[in-house]
């Protein structure tokens, strides 16, 4: 089957939970979280939850687990902690909840991040994976890396990658 096919075939709404990570935010000022739930809604994906977790390894896999555990959710998108200050810990804390780690995620988040801001993009460490059957990207919390994570990379397949991520052997 084409990639177009896998497209067409995919569902075109997907229930996604929005993460914050940082210490510092609230929700009046989590302008990195607001942006990825107004694309998300504006592309037609509902967003099912969001929270704010602080930069500790425990909370933030425990929010993870939380978010893939609801019934009404099929994605996640965690925003902050992908850099590498040392409170920068989202990695650390989400990699190895994952059954399966999608390398070209960050590859590619990286290689376009480089095309707007140099060679700054390299102290990205945005990744992305599958745990029990729903998608998981963690991405850069600010508005910039925010943006172009969803716009350029997980809107246009995320329909497709839950798709995939929901099929049993």
């Amino acid at each position: 089957m084409s990639v177009h096919a896998h497209r067409r075939d995919a569902p075109r709404s997907v229930p996604t939970a929005v993460l914050t990570v940082s210490d510092t935010r609230t929700p009046e000022t989590d302008t990195g979280g607001d942006l990825a739930a107004s694309l998300l809604t504006d592309a037609g994906h509902p967003v099912t939850h969001r929270e704010i977790v602080p930069d500790e390894p425990d909370a933030i896999a425990d929010a993870v687990r939380r978010a893939t555990a609801r019934e009404d959710t099929r994605a996640v998108v965690v925003t902050g902690g992908t850099g590498v200050a040392p409170r920068d810990v989202s990695p650390e804390a989400i990699e190895p909840l994952l059954t399966r780690v999608i390398p070209g995620f960050g590859e590619l988040f990286r290689a376009l991040s480089y095309e707007e801001i140099g060679s700054a993009a390299l102290l990205s460490r945005a990744l992305a994976g599958l745990r029990e059957g729903r998608v998981v990207a963690v991405v850069p919390g600010s508005r910039g890396a925010v943006r172009l994570a969803l716009e350029k990379l997980l809107l246009p397949e995320l329909g497709h990658l839950v798709a995939e991520a929901g099929k049993t052997r």
